[in-house]
């Protein structure tokens, strides 16, 4: 399992730079979200740790990409009017 995990980070971090800050925010924040859960989770309630962690990570990791897109945004329309 965690194996395919950091398998699934190296692929989520490599196509970050091809995405929106937001989508790559969500794909970084779902993996390291998974993993810590993965890591935090025993037994039984690994599994249901997992997907907690990659959920929580996944908004946490858009709401930082969005933030991060709103700002690339208004530096580009202030570059564009002076």
């Amino acid at each position: 399992m965690k194996k395919i995990l950091l398998l699934v980070s190296a692929v989520a971090i490599g196509l970050s730079g091809c995405l929106s800050n937001q989508t790559g925010g969500t794909l970084v924040g779902a993996t390291a979200g998974g993993l810590l859960g993965n890591t935090v989770g025993k037994g039984s309630t690994r599994t249901a740790a997992t997907i907690i962690g990659a959920a929580v990570g996944g908004m946490a990791g858009a709401e930082v990409g969005k933030t991060m897109d709103n700002a690339e945004n208004t530096q580009k329309q202030f570059r564009f009017w002076h």
